[in-house]
């Protein structure tokens, strides 16, 4: 069995998502590092195996305008469906909640996954603490215009 198969998610609280996030995108630096001064602003999702945690993302929304940031998978346990479980849980999400648009600040080499998920790069490019990284954006059909 896969750990797609296997995975659930639910909304988490915003400490849920730090620890993952050092694991998995920064593991320089420490957990505590990892809060984002717009969290309490945000919807958080953990993806869970039976046995742990397994990835996590924060979702963000200005009107039918959501940003995904931080997706995160437990370095161990990518490549086995949980990026993209995740992925479909919150376009599912953002969909029923009034988006239009789904965007997120890709780092670079992620760009094909976000591209095989229907994700298309913008002419947005900038890096960041060494890092670099392309807005890619989804325009997503809205629950009324789905029916």
């Amino acid at each position: 069995m896969t750990a797609n198969q296997q995975i659930h998610l639910e909304q988490v609280r915003q400490e849920v998502t730090w620890v993952m996030r050092q694991k998995a995108m920064y593991p320089d630096k420490n957990w505590r590092e990892m809060q984002m001064p717009e969290d309490d602003e945000g919807t958080h999702f953990g993806a869970f195996l039976p046995d742990k945690l397994a990835g996590v993302v924060s979702l963000f929304n200005e009107g039918d305008d959501f940003q995904f940031r931080k997706l995160a998978v437990d370095p161990t346990l990518q490549r086995q469906g949980i990026g993209s479980a995740i992925l479909n849980y919150i376009t599912q999400y953002a969909v029923e909640n009034g988006a239009h648009r789904l965007w997120c600040n890709a780092r670079v080499d992620a760009m094909a996954f976000y591209a095989r998920h229907g994700f298309a790069e913008t002419a947005k490019h900038f890096t960041r603490d060494g890092i670099d990284y392309v807005v890619m954006e989804k325009y997503l059909k809205t629950a009324d215009e789905m029916a």
